[in-house]
């Protein structure tokens, strides 16, 4: 029998595609992004409904499975963690209504792994109490891409749901990942465009820290965020106890490394002074690959432009993909991620017909769910639970 299935908050199919490898059959998509609608049209001739607040559960056909990335944004650290006091952290309450009048077997849903802690966990202990009031029992698992073999480090929660009178507690499922050897070459596309190139001023910024980093010893620490701006400020008592606790901090742990290399460091500002404080970020290093290699350098190393500064982590996997701009710079390439490179990092197949904007398809990946992370738990459910 095939399994049927509703994916709310669709966006561009990610949990359709992991229930594509398992066979199931989509009765209702739903995403408020029209985007997003259109791409899950052209790959999959199905057209998802605008919002979730006019689905109305009595009309839907009978389905197995509910499915869901429940907007984020609300939850995470990228966002502005409102929780359930912002309009899009309260839609999960349509999806336990929708559950609650048709009383499919299973529901799967997926978050950001911080929604643990909004609110001292208030939020989260409401999630499993609205679940748990309809008659579902809860299981939440912990997984990213990384430890399926996926070069992208993207914790996220999985709320396995499962109806109460199926539900068996004596079955034990495992779901720990195998942790699959990670071949970073797999995803990488060969000679892609010359567009992705970073900009030569962005080139120009990362050589210069390069340079500095160059100075610097052997299993030095780097750590935490290197404000080159602020080496020489002299502030009263009274004008440092105004700033910001982090900032004060960071000029605090900052000052032994500018004490140890202040002729360098100086000499280094004046020569790219007017290049790292055309913006504010550039004058910012956020070095996350441990102590200082010898012959290390920022190029060996995955490079993000944010608004906190220049963020280098190492080149095992990279940073999660995001829906705002930030788009990974693969340093040995010096040049940035592709949307294709982006689909494989979401485990999207090289078949899936991708947005024409750039800007788009990097937003749509940003916001997709891990296809194999997905698949993981509801492959691992069904073999123990056959529809």
């Amino acid at each position: 029998m095939t399994i049927k299935y509703i994916d709310l908050f669709c966006g561009i199919g990610g949990f359709h595609q992991a229930m594509k490898r398992i066979g199931g059959e989509c009765v209702m998509a739903c995403d408020i992004d029209e985007s997003c609608r259109k791409i899950y049209k052209q790959n999959y001739n199905i057209d998802p409904l605008s919002d979730i607040k006019d689905v109305d559960p009595n009309e839907l056909p009978d389905f197995d499975i509910i499915l869901g990335g429940f907007p984020c944004q609300s939850f995470s650290n990228s966002g502005k963690k409102k929780g359930l006091d912002d309009e899009r952290g309260q839609l999960f309450n349509y999806i336990i209504n929708i559950a609650n009048i048709k009383r499919p077997k299973f529901m799967f849903l997926e978050n950001v792994k911080h929604i643990r802690k909004i609110d001292n966990g208030k939020v989260f202990e409401y999630l499993l109490q609205q679940i748990d009031s309809i008659g579902y029992s809860c299981n939440v698992i912990e997984i990213s891409p990384h430890e399926l073999g996926v070069p992208q480090q993207r914790e996220r929660v999985i709320f396995i749901c499962i109806r109460n009178d199926i539900y068996d507690k004596d079955k034990k499922i495992d779901y720990t990942p195998s942790n699959k050897q990670i071949i970073l070459e797999n995803f990488l596309e060969k000679n892609p465009d010359k567009k992705y190139n970073v900009s030569n001023e962005i080139k120009s910024v990362l050589e210069a820290w390069d340079e500095m980093i160059h100075h610097v010893e052997t299993n030095e620490k780097l750590s935490p965020t290197i404000l080159c701006k602020e080496f020489n400020s002299n502030y009263s008592i009274e004008e440092f106890n105004s700033l910001a606790n982090w900032k004060q901090d960071y000029i605090t742990k900052n000052k032994p490394l500018y004490d140890k290399y202040s002729n360098k460091w100086d000499e280094w500002f004046q020569k790219y002074n007017s290049l790292l404080t055309k913006r504010e970020v550039y004058c910012k290093l956020e070095w996350q690959v441990g102590l200082k290699k010898e012959n290390d350098s920022i190029f060996n190393h995955f490079i993000q432009v944010r608004q906190s500064g220049i963020r280098v982590k190492k080149a095992k996997y990279f940073p999660t993909l995001v829906a705002i701009v930030q788009t990974p710079i693969y340093g040995k390439e010096k040049r940035y991620i592709t949307p294709r490179e982006c689909a494989r990092l979401q485990s999207f197949p090289d078949d899936f017909i991708m947005h024409t904007s750039d800007n788009i398809a990097y937003k749509q990946f940003g916001n997709a769910v891990n296809v194999d992370v997905v698949h993981h738990a509801i492959s691992l459910t069904l073999s123990q639970y056959p529809c």
